[in-house]
């Protein structure tokens, strides 16, 4: 054999041998279907800390209409200027752009906080947060996220776990009386872990208090991601999800969980944007879908 043929038969030889043999089967009455579409996968939406902080809501609604998503969670503070200094007619105004668009769902991601020791503090919080839940009622916001965000070193973890659960129970009683979910997030200096989370809740002995369940790395620790799921699936109604291409958090298993839970929520991506941002999020969806067999 001449050297080029050896060179030349020897690459094909070697690229063959990479290929799953799967996908290579011995005759066509071999070949077995092993995926198996999924109809209905999760709702997908944004959060717009990251990708859309810039976005006026115009620019909101073209950029999720172009890009299919569902559902949008405003932050405040950000472009979109949805805040408690704004008019009734543009509260309204708001909430009929919202309304006649294409997407399903609004909600508010606000920064407020349950943790501080200081009383004045955590009062400015708490009718803060009754402030924006008012603002949510107006602009058609399903529900707004909070935080508990520390557990203060030299405290009982007990006495401000307890602190953010009374808290809590005081806004979640007012979203619920106002139509509007309170959602606390997995979120902050060790109450980052969901066994603090359940701890709260149980505290605030509240049914008007849920869970925006935020795809922490934590979530895998202690008892294991299936066991941290199981302390909070049934109050979960929001998820922030990061960068689905990191293998090292189980995005699949936790579609799968949610979905056999019943999950009716959106599931809203946290993440920075780039240079083209619809077409990213056009890939960010595609991989959201694949992840749950839906295309």
């Amino acid at each position: 054999m001449k050297r080029a043929d050896f060179i030349r038969t020897s690459a094909i030889s070697a690229a063959a041998s990479l290929i799953p043999a799967t996908i290579i089967p011995e005759n066509e009455t071999d070949r077995k279907e092993d995926f198996t579409f999924n109809p209905n996968p999760l709702k997908l939406g944004i959060m717009t800390y990251t990708i859309a902080k810039d976005w006026d809501i115009e620019t909101i609604i073209k950029n999720l209409t172009e890009a299919n998503y569902q559902s949008v969670e405003l932050r405040t503070t950000h472009a979109h200027k949805v805040e408690v200094d704004i008019s009734a007619s543009r509260r309204s105004e708001v909430k009929k752009r919202f309304k006649d668009s294409a997407l399903e769902s609004i909600s508010l991601a606000s920064g407020f906080q349950y943790h501080s020791p200081d009383p004045a503090e955590l009062k400015k919080n708490i009718e803060g947060t009754k402030e924006y839940i008012k603002l949510a009622k107006d602009v058609g916001a399903t529900g707004i996220r909070v935080f508990p965000n520390a557990l203060p070193d030299g405290i009982k973890a007990e006495k401000t776990e307890q602190q953010i659960g009374r808290a809590l129970a005081e806004v979640g009683e007012f979203g619920y009386n106002n139509g509007v979910e309170v959602r606390v997030c997995v979120h902050g200096d060790k109450t980052n872990r969901p066994s603090v989370i359940k701890r709260i809740i149980d505290y605030s002995r509240s049914p008007h208090v849920w869970v925006n369940w935020n795809c922490n790395p934590e979530d895998t620790e202690e008892g294991g991601f299936e066991a941290n799921f199981n302390l909070l699936k049934d109050r979960i109604r929001g998820v922030h999800m990061h960068e689905l291409w990191m293998a090292d958090y189980p995005y699949r298993l936790l579609f799968k969980l949610l979905s056999a839970n019943g999950f009716k929520g959106y599931c809203n991506a946290e993440i920075d944007g780039n240079p083209d941002p619809v077409r990213f999020l056009k890939y960010y969806r595609a991989l959201f879908l694949a992840y749950q067999d839906a295309i």
